[in-house]
């Protein structure tokens, strides 16, 4: 059942508000650790700094498909309530580790709960607001993403700096806390029937168990790539070939036997689609790879402190946010959405690419400058890749559909870190003074465990540290624009199709409930739009 968009009360916006304070904390998830990590990989007396980012990444992305059949099943209500819940449980975890491996286990925890806020907030908008809106709302919430997300690196280096890195995880738990209070009273939407045995029973279970091997597994594989083992041995080839294989089967058996599946076939029934998922898996790839990779350039190659290249990074911010809401907008006022796309694509190109230049001595506006105009690219990106998703589906599909955008956006953000990782990795090996090289065991990520030294290294060889970092990252930057690339052909595919103006009426906010019989209506139709 759908209609057309209702008139907006304080609710709305009180459940928007939440919305938007729980995407700050998936925000400084990403953003705010990447500068701290120096800082906590030398406090922890660790070394695999690429599981504090893919643990997460990780946990997240096999949590996200559940999330979507979980929302159909119980209600949207305690689905991100638990996810909020499981956040700060996570946080709590990180914030008092003595160890790497118990920091890596907190940010597994703190994945499940950020998987779960990142899929539901994308439900729960796309239920209050119609397709045609949603670029504008989402260009919204885009502002608190972006803001969160140059303000992160800041706050991190400068706690890092300050020797209170754990503070970066005891913020999540008040923010957590105010966006779950705002949930719990205002968004009152209508619960399906049914007892929990009922509701467990609905439960693609395996499914479920089917993605979250193989996403561990293909996770595995690439965050030991080119640090701990070499690409072409067995201990990266056999798990990456079984996830992937995995993953294949994945879809195959959803899109026959389940009958409420994770991911319906009808998500992947038009050439349009397939180009929305396409692109919305590349794009994250170059987005974590700057968002990691940046700051490594301004602390490595211009010895810059971790509160500098913070600061530095916060362009990003202050181009994403408005780049998206006129991006948002545009769709709306338009109703075209794939010129937008055409023009994103082809910024973030030119960015990345301008980035291959970089060298040790390039003053510090051309890397900003250079970073600014992929900035451009990335914000328009953000908030229309779904178009093409949505576009094609009716609006039942709505909850599944975003669900499996979120599984690929993330599962792409581990790609991000770890190939950026694996490139870095291989490339200092080659480059570093052999002298200065041999300090460092088997297996040592090279990058994080040099930055703190730097300052210490006496000349010449500082400086040819310098020039082997910069010489290493040209390849990260070539890398990633090729993948852009790929990204703007793969948007050739579309079609301009019209986008619905309305809403799904069985998820509208509401005081009412239905009777059980109109409930088990809905889901039944629910199910049956495979």
């Amino acid at each position: 059942m759908a209609q057309a968009s209702p008139p907006r009360d304080f609710r709305f916006w009180l459940v928007f508000l939440g919305i938007s304070i729980a995407t700050v904390i998936t925000a400084l998830e990403l953003s705010a650790v990447s500068t701290a990590l120096p800082t906590i990989v030398n406090d922890l007396r660790g070394s695999d700094f690429v599981w504090v980012g893919s643990a997460y990444a990780l946990s997240a992305t096999a949590f996200i498909p559940m999330t979507g059949g979980l929302a159909q099943i119980f209600g949207r209500r305690i689905v991100i309530l638990c996810s909020l819940f499981v956040m700060t449980v996570g946080s709590i975890l990180c914030g008092v580790a003595k160890s790497m491996n118990f920091l890596i286990a907190g940010r597994a925890v703190q994945g499940l709960g950020g998987g779960g806020i990142a899929a539901i907030t994308a439900i729960i908008i796309s239920d209050l607001a119609p397709l045609h809106e949603r670029g504008v709302f989402n260009g919204i919430v885009g502002i608190a993403w972006a803001a969160a997300s140059g303000v992160g690196p800041i706050v991190g280096g400068a706690l890092a700096q300050a020797g209170q890195w754990r503070w970066l995880f005891y913020l999540n738990i008040p923010i957590c806390g105010v966006s779950g209070m705002l949930m719990f009273l205002f968004l009152k939407v209508r619960t399906p029937p049914g007892s929990l045995r009922q509701k467990v029973a609905q439960v693609d279970w395996i499914g479920n168990a089917f993605v979250i091997a193989s996403t561990t597994a293909c996770v595995i594989a690439l965050t030991w790539s080119g640090i701990q083992y070499a690409w072409s041995s067995a201990h990266v080839l056999v798990p990456l070939i079984l996830g992937l294989v995995g993953l294949a089967g994945f879809l195959l058996y959803e899109a026959i036997i389940p009958r409420r599946p994770l991911v319906p076939f009808v998500l992947m029934s038009t050439i349009t689609g397939i180009s929305g998922y396409l692109q919305t898996f590349l794009m994250p790839i170059v987005l974590m790879g700057i968002i990691y990779y940046f700051p490594v350039y301004f602390q490595a190659c211009k010895g810059e402190s971790a509160i500098g290249a913070g600061v530095n990074q916060l362009v990003v911010a202050l181009i994403v946010a408005p780049i998206g809401i006129v991006a948002g907008v545009s769709v709306k006022t338009m109703q075209k959405y794939r010129p937008q796309l055409w023009i994103s694509w082809v910024f973030l190109i030119l960015g990345t690419a301008l980035l291959i230049d970089l060298k040790e001595e390039t003053p510090r506006g051309h890397a900003i400058g250079f970073l600014a105009m992929a900035a451009i690219g990335l914000g328009g990106l953000l908030t229309t890749t779904y178009f093409p998703v949505l576009a094609p589906l009716p609006v039942s599909q709505n909850a599944p559909a975003l669900a499996f955008f979120m599984f690929l956006r993330n599962f792409a953000q581990v790609w991000g870190i770890t190939i950026g990782g694996a490139v870095l990795q291989n490339q200092l090996e080659k480059h570093m003074p052999s002298e200065f090289l041999a300090e460092f065991p088997q297996g040592t990520t090279i990058a994080y465990a040099t930055i703190p030294l730097l300052k210490d290294i006496s000349e010449p060889l500082q400086t040819e540290v310098r020039v082997a970092f910069a010489e290493s990252l040209k390849v990260v930057w070539e890398v990633l624009t090729a993948i852009a690339g790929v990204g703007l052909l793969s948007s050739l595919l579309m079609r301009s199709l019209p986008l619905h103006t309305y809403t799904d009426d069985v998820w509208k906010l509401d005081e009412t409930e239905k009777t059980d019989a109109e409930q088990n209506v809905v889901l039944d139709k629910l199910a049956d739009s495979k």
